[in-house]
């Protein structure tokens, strides 16, 4: 499996996981510290059984925990628009907790 994010997305570190920056939709997604782990051995090159063996190792979760929620974060990232998965990108569904951009206050 090929996993990536779509052009115009960035991650970047948090305190608590990852945010998703889309530049092109002037939105962000943030993810927790578990789905945090999956995107990052999953763009380093992983593969799903890699990072439910990652979860398994670092969080209290079993396997078949680990890659229902690998499963369903990589489904999720791709059906959202986020992520290419194979070279292919279904259509966008927004399913992920999205945040509005912070404006300025007057």
């Amino acid at each position: 499996m090929t996993f990536k994010l779509r052009d115009g997305v960035h991650t970047a570190e948090t305190d608590y996981g990852i945010a998703l920056l889309d530049e092109d939709h002037d939105r962000y997604w943030t993810l927790n510290p578990t789905a945090a782990v999956v995107l990052r051995t999953l763009l380093d090159g992983g593969t799903p059984s890699d990072a439910v063996r990652t979860l398994t190792e670092e969080f209290d979760v079993d396997a078949d925990s680990a890659d229902q929620d690998v499963r369903e974060l990589v489904g999720e990232l791709c059906a959202s628009g986020l992520a290419e998965q194979n070279g292919e990108r279904p259509p966008m569904r927004q399913r992920l907790r999205r945040r509005p951009p912070e404006r300025n206050a007057p």
